[in-house]
């Protein structure tokens, strides 16, 4: 569910005409709608009833300094994958005293900083790192607060690239190792145990494998309780949103009357599910969501630079590239491509829509259907919340897109486009050049 839709025949974030922003800021640009922000963190809290429950946003999904003041507002604590991320929760002006930090390579100084920031925990991905923490916090004379990560070999059911709970993959301590590994966490004088943690992947849009996980887990949990003293339980993040058919799932959504084999998976679902085996555990429950907080929050901004008649193919080349949205190139990821002024007198395209980037791969749709669209006119690239703007580059020395943020009739831009200048600050020609 998000707050994107047509009124009349103009797309609007909230009660803001995305066009009128396209033209005062210009193209690309992300644009983000806090109401949609706002509705995903509360329904996910809501469906863990009964439950003490935290909410730890997954900084990595979207680091604007803006959205994280915001979820900070709403209570929202965080989950760190580097310590750039906890500096820019810092930055935001929200304490991290709540917050986590994963990773399978913590560095020396990335650990110094959080036990010196007060964070609440370290989930902890291997036994070299426990011994690395251990040292770290001895060298400060204090005790670092630890969760063992325990990968759980369940198939998450989502894109190879982004599965991370089995076997193969690099995170975490296999659970048939996870006793051992807490009972040597125990013995280091610099170590005090807190929790257990599990993740399992990404764009998951079946309970079946978060019900799995938390099977496997629970009789562990319930041992490390009654031997550790453990306090909570993180059970990651991973809930899959709606990227096909993206437009149709906003505040009228035609999804929410389908059958239930039909819809995608809601927080609703999730907490239905997962909630009757945690009550039995007694222990608080993390959650660390990051797309699903954030994905169908966002749009990306882009103009029609040409439309190309080739033979047998059409293209729609857009001023947005595979710089500022990577996930297509990366992922062969959907999102849906909408115009910002639809008229449905217009014929129909099939077309792909393509960058301006010297890369077959720099290209947002195949085959795609689409009004017909001429020189100048505005589309917007749906549920680009998420990993959108965090993974942009400068490939082709294209400067890094602006941000905006929308909340009811008020607009602002909370992140410049980047300047050429801005891009090239840093670099310099060395002396045996001049």
């Amino acid at each position: 569910m998000h707050h994107f839709q047509y009124v009349g025949q103009n797309l609007h974030c909230e009660s803001v005409d995305l066009a009128e922003v396209a033209k005062l800021y210009g193209t690309p640009t992300y644009v983000y709608s806090a109401a949609t922000i706002a509705d995903n963190y509360k329904r996910i809290v809501a469906s863990m009833k009964g439950l003490d429950v935290r909410v730890c946003y997954a900084v990595k999904a979207n680091g604007n300094l803006a959205v994280l003041r915001y979820l900070s507002n709403l209570g929202s604590a965080f989950d760190f994958a580097s310590a750039g991320e906890m500096r820019r929760v810092v930055a935001a002006g929200a304490s991290v005293k709540q917050s986590v930090f994963a990773g399978v390579g913590k560095a020396e100084s990335e650990i110094r900083m959080a036990l010196e920031a007060g964070i609440y925990s370290f989930h902890v991905e291997s036994e070299p790192e426990l011994a690395r923490i251990n040292h770290v916090a001895g060298k400060l004379g204090v005790k670092a607060p630890i969760a063992i990560r325990v990968n759980p070999d369940v198939d998450a059911q989502t894109h190879a690239k982004i599965t991370t709970g089995t076997s193969a993959n690099k995170f975490g301590i296999p659970l048939r190792q996870a006793a051992a590994a807490y009972e040597a966490a125990s013995k280091y004088p610099n170590i005090t145990i807190l929790g257990i943690q599990s993740h399992i992947g990404s764009q998951i849009t079946s309970v079946g494998p978060f019900v799995e996980t938390l099977e496997k887990l629970a009789p562990l949990a319930a041992s490390l309780r009654e031997k550790h003293g453990i306090s909570y339980i993180s059970i990651g993040g991973g809930i899959g949103v709606v990227y096909k058919d993206a437009l149709a799932s906003g505040p009228f959504s035609w999804w929410e009357t389908q059958p239930e084999a039909r819809r995608p998976l809601t927080p609703e679902v999730y907490g239905a599910a997962l909630s009757p085996i945690l009550k039995q555990l007694g222990l608080k429950v993390l959650i660390e969501p990051g797309r699903s907080m954030v994905a169908n929050a966002g749009v990306l901004l882009t103009r029609v630079e040409y439309m190309k008649r080739g033979q047998g193919k059409n293209f729609l080349i857009v001023d947005a590239a595979m710089n500022d949205l990577v996930r297509p190139a990366m992922y062969d990821s959907y999102h849906e491509i909408v115009p910002l002024h639809r008229d449905t007198t217009r014929a129909a395209l099939v077309a792909d829509v393509v960058g301006p980037i010297c890369e077959s791969t720099d290209c947002f749709a195949k085959d795609r259907q689409i009004q017909a669209l001429g020189e100048g006119e505005y589309l917007a690239i749906m549920s680009a919340g998420a990993y959108g703007h965090v993974m942009a580059s400068r490939y082709n020395a294209r400067p890094i897109p602006a941000e905006v943020l929308v909340k009811d009739s008020a607009f602002e831009q909370v992140n410049a486009r980047e300047t050429f200048e801005q891009m090239i600050a840093n670099e310099k020609i060395p002396a045996f050049l001049k």
